[in-house]
């Protein structure tokens, strides 16, 4: 590491990962963020580590961000990946179908951004099959996004790939790399010595004080320590009272003063440059100067340390020199770069309308209409980001009001889409101050509800919001109009509106649909918005809609979304995880991580409910990390609050309350009654699956009471068979009849499968002992082919009557299937309740053994669940978002857990044969 003075210990750190990766045989990767002030030496660091890994035989992809705005999406992981391209038919067909069009090699449909980040991890394992490989990311905070936010997914992947990262950020940026969990190395100043001792180096001229004043204002920087003596033989000093960034620059642009002018002219617009592309800096020097210009126009600027060149590429010294050149120019000099660059760039269209639009101010419409064109070419390529820049820009650059305003809509449903709140509601406020189509207002009022920060509940707003639906589609835009009423249920669905409110929005639903064909009725736009809406009073028209739905010939995933909401507003559970289901296989096929993790949330209750605990789990845990790749809140309130139940349900007594109380903290602050009662429900299930029933029924008798916060109109269907529970253990039985048959008064007709599989098993353990048997038997005749669960507790409560009736033979058959039943769905808390109650009717038999779901994660559980199905490692990682290797790796520690040598066994011991 020859010429690094003081950094020792960090590039040590650094190379021994690289060791670390080469010794092991590539078992493990990781990645290193290295962060640090401009010219504190991240990059020497970077380049040493670079090196050292070169030595060691490892395969080094590099990429450098450069600070524009102009880069096109994708370039700089194009530009990393470029030596593996060769590879990339390798690749599963979506997957290299998806990067390639990213690259603009192929041709085809605007790829998903996690379908392009996996197909680079894709090729990046592949490599690293054969030796591992060590990437390096310099000022990864000036990559285009999309580039950025693939290399956070790499590397939250990468504990099982032969793979290292290692990326330099400055300090006081952020980004997805950073926000990916990555640890973290940071440079500071260096130490006194060793600064004293890098001085001398660069000014051993100077004397004592001016080397004392100089370590005293470059505080350690390698840079400062190299360049202000440069300055000090020049001018004398500097200001100490700007900041040593801009000293520097200072410093970088000094040098420009006494070069030819067309050695300045070459060195602006290369500044403006976003390629660093020779032959296009030269051009474009031509036409700002007005005459003929030679490479060696940048031989002075090279001379003077500012950059260096070779037969194609121009590249600063640091970034702070091109900003230096950039702030000693005049604006309009630098607008005048910016247009001699789009001169240059006659066939390249997206990148001239780039720097046309920064050679401007004021209105241009001929740019503006341009700029509007780069967003679809961005949308193209799968930069969103990129997209919502054009827009904001071409709306400061038209003269019209009203499409001014369209522009800014058009920028604002595309940042709806990422999840930004923050951005929506910025563009938004910039739109209403524009001179508005009525169908633009109406989608401004749309935009402004979706991240809606008012009451959920507001009864005046759902009416307003329904009215202007109406109107939106009299005025022919029935999309919007579904939206805008899709936007008032669910206002009334996460808080009580009142039933006046609710029946504004599904009598709007219903004047829609006289408006339009017969076939409108099966829209899932339209399902959504009255089940959401009214999920008791609309319940038995769309459970009868739902019935008509042929799940397989629906292959919108959106569509299949909103048909699982549906269901599930009016508790038709096997509907709704059928419908989330095929809506998560199409998502995955897609890369659609953004709806992807609300389908899996979504999943979670009525997996649940219907005893597939180990899908709902994994639920809950890909969700996190779907969210996380996604950049959307790994832990939002409903998440919290179904993961309570879920915990709760297993008798994870102290997290299922622990989580319940942070979701109620954020919840109450709304009223948002749906999750309270949610909240409600964690708390009675918790209490009830320990014991714990008196308390239980206190805490879910709430939940069935109108004018408790936490009532909720079908989410206290779920509480059912608790009530009833806990009432029959504390003699409460009367009290949870009442509440039940004023539930059943209210319901009459509704044919929702979660309130009838819940109703029957309360009023069976609710039953008197002469009316018990009648009630067990009527309960168990249902179809419960889908319903283990219920099935399981229904076998557990009969069986334990049926031993207090001293009919123990009996008893113990009941006693046995619940316990089971119980085992194999992960509810051990249950197994045992069964397991005491079989000891009491005097069976001995001990339990088997631990069942798979006992041994492994959730995510291990989905990789063997998938294997045994007959799916390839590659398979798995498609639907997983892993790489084939993490897929194997996993494989190799599931065997010995589950006790078997082979794929072949799984089935088996998954009890899937």
């Amino acid at each position: 590491m020859v010429g690094l003075v003081g950094r020792d210990a960090e590039v040590a750190d650094l190379t021994a990962l690289v060791d670390d990766l080469h010794d092991q045989g590539g078992a493990r990767g990781d990645a290193r963020l290295v962060l640090g002030q401009a010219g504190i030496g991240k990059s020497s660091v970077l380049q040493a580590a670079a090196s050292y890994g070169r030595d060691r035989g490892l395969m080094v992809l590099a990429v450098a961000g450069i600070e524009s705005e102009a880069a096109m999406p994708y370039a700089g992981l194009q530009q990393l990946l470029s030596p593996l391209l060769e590879h990339a038919e390798s690749l599963p067909t979506g997957q290299r179908r998806a990067l390639l069009t990213a690259f603009e090699l192929e041709e085809g449909p605007a790829p998903q951004p996690f379908l392009v980040s996996l197909a680079s991890l894709g090729l990046l394992t592949e490599a690293a099959a054969e030796r591992p490989v060590l990437i390096i990311v310099d000022d990864a905070h000036w990559l285009d996004q999309p580039s950025h936010d693939a290399l956070a997914f790499i590397a939250r992947r990468l504990e099982r790939e032969p793979i290292l990262l290692l990326a330099a950020i400055r300090s006081g940026h952020d980004g997805p790399l950073l926000a990916s969990g990555t640890p973290t190395v940071e440079l500071l100043g260096l130490a006194d010595d060793d600064a004293r001792t890098m001085l001398e180096q660069h000014a051993a001229d100077l004397d004592g004080a001016d080397r004392t004043r100089i370590l005293a204002e470059a505080c350690g920087n390698p840079l400062a320590l190299v360049e202000l003596p440069i300055a000090w033989r020049a001018h004398g000093g500097s200001d100490t009272a700007v900041p040593l960034t801009a000293r520097l620059e200072r410093a970088f642009a000094a040098r420009l003063t006494d070069l030819p002018p067309q050695t300045r002219a070459a060195a602006l617009v290369a500044a403006v440059n976003d390629e660093g592309d020779l032959a296009e800096i030269i051009a474009a020097a031509e036409v700002l100067i007005g005459h003929p210009v030679g490479v060696d126009a940048l031989e002075a600027a090279a001379a003077a340390g500012l950059l260096s060149y070779d037969h194609t590429r121009v590249r600063f010294r640091h970034p702070l020199v091109r900003s230096g050149v950039l702030a000693a120019e005049p604006m309009s000099r630098r607008h005048e770069a910016h247009a001699a660059t789009a001169a240059a760039l006659i066939d390249q269209p997206y990148r001239q309308t780039w720097h046309r639009a920064q050679a401007i101010v004021g209105i241009d419409d001929d740019v503006a209409d341009a700029l509007e064109g780069n967003h679809v070419i961005a949308l193209r390529r799968g930069s969103v980001t990129s997209a919502i820049w054009a827009l904001e820009r071409a709306a400061q650059l038209t003269s019209g009001s009203a499409l001014r305003g369209r522009r800014l809509l058009m920028a604002a449903e595309h940042a709806f889409g990422l999840g930004r709140a923050d951005l929506v509601d910025r563009l938004v406020t910039a739109a209403e101050r524009e001179e508005l189509t009525a169908l633009d207002i109406d989608r401004l009022e749309w935009l402004r509800e979706i991240f809606n920060d008012g009451v959920p509940g507001d009864a005046h707003r759902v009416r307003e919001l329904s009215d202007i639906a109406w109107r939106t589609v009299q005025a022919g835009d029935l999309d919007l109009a579904l939206n805008l009423l899709l936007g008032a249920a669910l206002r009334c669905w996460w808080a009580d509106a009142g039933s006046a409110a609710r029946a504004s929005v599904a009598t709007t639903a219903e004047r829609i649909a006289g408006t339009q064909s017969a076939d409108f009725e099966l829209d899932p736009r339209y399902l959504a918005a009255i089940a959401v809406a009214e999920p008791v009073a609309c319940a038995p028209r769309v459970c009868q809609l739902l019935n008509r739905v042929v799940l397989e010939t629906v292959t919108d995933p959106d569509a299949l979304r909103l048909y699982a909401m549906a269901a599930h507003a009016v508790g038709q559970a096997v509907h709704a995880v059928d419908f989330g289901g095929r809506a998560e296989a199409k998502l995955r096929e897609q890369g659609r991580l953004g709806l992807l993790s609300h389908v899996l949330t979504m999943q979670i209750l009525d997996r649940l409910e219907l005893g597939d605990w180990e899908k709902a789990t994994a639920c809950v845990e890909e969700g996190k990390q779907v969210a996380a790749d996604s950049g959307q809140p790994i832990w939002n309130t409903g998440t919290l609050a179904l993961s309570a139940i879920l915990a709760a349900a297993k008798g994870q007594n102290d997290e299922a309350l622990e989580l319940a109380a942070r979701a109620e903290q954020l919840a109450n602050g709304r009223r948002l009654n749906d999750l309270l009662a949610c909240v409600q429900l964690a708390r009675g299930y918790a209490m009830v699956a320990t014991g714990r029933y008196a308390e239980g029924f206190t805490e879910l008798r709430r939940v069935f009471d109108s004018t408790h916060t936490s009532f909720h109109l079908t989410e206290r269907y779920h509480g059912i068979a608790q009530l009833a529970e806990a009432a029959a253990h504390t003699g409460q039985q009367q009290e949870a009849t009442q509440i039940l048959d004023a539930l059943e008064r209210e319901t009459t007709g509704n044919p929702a499968s979660v309130l009838r599989v819940q109703l029957a098993y309360a009023r069976a353990v609710l039953a008197e002992d002469a009316q018990s048997e009648a009630a067990f038997s009527e309960a168990l005749s249902q179809d419960l082919v889908r319903w283990p669960w219920p099935k399981a507790r229904l076998e557990l409560a009969y069986g334990s009557w049926l031993r207090r009736q001293r009919r123990v033979m009996e008893s113990r058959q009941h006693l046995r299937s619940a316990e089971t039943t119980f085992r194999l769905i992960g509810a051990q808390t249950w197994a045992e309740q069964a397991a005491i109650e079989l000891r009491a009717a005097g069976d001995r038999s001990s339990a088997s053994g631990p069942t798979a779901r006992e041994l492994l994660s959730a995510q291990e559980l989905q990789i063997a669940r998938l294997a045994a199905e007959g799916l390839s490692n590659r398979e798995i990682g498609e639907r997983l978002f892993l790489s084939p290797r993490t897929v194997g790796s996993h494989l190799y520690r599931i065997f010995p857990k589950l006790g078997i040598a082979s794929r072949s066994q799984l089935s088996v011991r998954l009890d899937l044969a």
